[in-house]
């Protein structure tokens, strides 16, 4: 009988770009070769929208019925690429000119050309976009390769990849393979993982208003509340986007993720420090959505000595967890909902001052709901984290009868393990979170605990465990399907099994040893 040959396993976009950026390797550091990598894909996203806009736009004025003429000074009109959120491409800086001189050993400054051509024709790009293609010390051959395999890969809405935060996916994938580099240690800060951000944005809801954002990374957390909005019949500018990012090369990035997208959004004149330069500070956010980087330890500054954010208590020097808690709930409005991401060490410290902070929280009544979340979630770290959900309005939208309460739920046992490193959330498990926290809110949602996976825990309750607030601690031991079966009834059935097993055992070593002696 022939053999079938296994089809080869589709490589992915980020093993695709790896590979790209893997032909720099030797002729630049890795902390330069993925700015290379991401200014390419960029260019070539923004391109084939453009190609596919386009080719729609010239079939539609020929079904119209125009001349070719006429249809030749509609493909050159900018406005019907903006109108519809498509970047304004010259021809210079289309993918097809850019690939036409890959070869050519001025690829490095034709590509720095198209770079300045889009920033001059696309406002919200202007001063963000990689250049310095043409230095020296970056080989045009090489260039030039990485221009063709990017060129290989599709960004129009009908691809794998036209839908996505893909400069974000990209860029997290390369910190992960630069993991225990200096460039990987901080990849937890750039980038949120799609199932992290989507549990957030699912039970946050941000229909519209204003969402904030001060640790936005490459603005991850937006593009996923602008399509949630999308997705519930919403538009895109039924949400104000505010944020602000401290690393400089990563604010440009969340500059151009967004634009990509059509997403407006205030980041700021430029990147900067979001405790000792607040950016946005008379900014009252309806939602702050954010994942701040974990147990950072240098962020001090004397003059955050008696800030007026430090409400519930000044955060300690050696770490900005609680800084962060305090500086989102000093951002929101008098209805406003934060949700974010913090390591699982602020549910239970107590060094610096931290334990008090976190009680006079929840004596305040803003802990609104944790959640414990499974491990391997972050592609170069397995630091559990939780969820924290901090509300101003808990005593209205139905939310009354939940005074005083706090909602703990355990998901650690929920997600798939997508490769031996990293666990993703289904939409399943995402909405299995998401509306026991809804139902929760709603006095008439049909909320009741769940042993083992949900508790709403009283105030009493929760100091009775010293204000410590990790789910395990309420949530108890999932209850054990009933078993009726008498112990002796279930011996015999157990034995007869096991013996059943030893039987088949001895009749696969007798066929064993019969197939060997035949080789002989």
């Amino acid at each position: 009988m022939a053999r079938v040959a296994k089809p080869k396993p589709q490589k992915t976009l980020e093993q695709t770009l790896w590979e790209a950026a893997d032909k720099l390797r030797g002729n630049q550091e890795p902390s330069e070769y993925k700015h290379v990598v991401l200014g390419l894909v960029f260019l070539k996203y923004i391109s084939d929208r453009f190609t596919e806009r386009r080719t729609a736009l010239e079939a539609e004025l020929a079904a119209d019925g125009l001349d070719a003429e006429a249809i030749a000074e509609f493909l050159e009109d900018r406005d019907e690429y903006t109108s519809q959120n498509v970047f304004w491409v010259p021809e210079t800086a289309r993918w097809e000119y850019v690939l036409g001189r890959a070869k050519l050993p001025t690829i490095g400054q034709d590509i720095d050309k198209a770079m300045d051509a889009i920033e001059k024709e696309n406002a919200s790009v202007r001063g963000v976009l990689p250049r310095n293609y043409g230095r020296d010390g970056l080989d045009k051959k090489r260039l030039g390769e990485l221009v063709d395999l990017i060129g290989s890969i599709g960004f129009t809405s009908t691809d794998d990849h036209g839908a996505d935060d893909v400069l974000g996916r990209v860029y997290e994938y390369f910190l992960g393979q630069f993991a225990g580099k200096e460039t990987g240690k901080d990849a937890g800060a750039f980038y949120t993982p799609r199932s992290v951000v989507k549990t957030l944005v699912e039970m946050l809801e941000p229909y519209s208003g204003r969402v904030y954002d001060p640790a936005c990374g490459s603005g991850g957390m937006f593009v996923q509340s602008a399509e949630f909005v999308k997705a519930h019949g919403g538009k895109r500018s039924d949400i104000s986007v505010y944020g602000q990012e401290f690393t400089d090369t990563t604010w440009k990035l969340a500059k151009m993720n967004l634009a990509l997208r059509g997403i407006e959004a205030d980041l700021g004149e430029k990147s900067d420090d979001s405790f000792v330069n607040d950016l946005h500070p008379d900014l009252r956010a309806d939602y702050v959505i954010a994942n701040p980087p974990f147990n950072v330890s240098d962020w001090w500054d004397a003059k955050l000595a008696n800030d007026p954010r430090w409400k519930y208590g000044t955060p300690p020097k050696g770490n900005a967890n609680f800084a962060w808690v305090q500086h989102f709930i000093h951002h929101l409005s008098p209805k406003g909902t934060a949700g974010f991401v913090l390591a699982n060490g602020s549910l239970s410290s107590k060094s610096g001052g931290e334990g008090e902070i976190r009680e006079n929280l929840v004596r305040a009544g803003l802990v609104d709901c944790i959640v414990a979340m499974p491990d391997k979630l972050f592609f170069n770290t397995g630091i559990p984290v939780a969820l924290w959900f901090v509300s101003k309005d808990r005593g209205g939208n139905g939310h009354r009868e939940r005074q005083g309460e706090v909602l703990f739920i355990d998901a650690r046992k929920l997600g798939t393990m997508e490769s031996r490193r990293l666990r993703v959330l289904d939409d399943d498990d995402i909405a299995k979170i998401a509306d026991t926290y809804h139902a929760w809110r709603n006095h008439d949602g049909g909320y009741e605990d769940v042993p083992g996976f949900a508790k709403a825990a009283t105030l009493d309750e929760i100091e009775k465990h010293d204000f410590v607030l990790t789910p395990g601690r309420y949530v108890g031991v999932e209850e054990a399907e009933a078993d009726d079966e008498p112990i002796d009834e279930k011996i015999t059935r157990l034995t007869s099994e096991l013996l059943a097993e030893f039987d088949r055992g001895a009749e696969l070593e007798r066929i064993v040893r019969e197939k060997l002696a035949g080789l002989k």
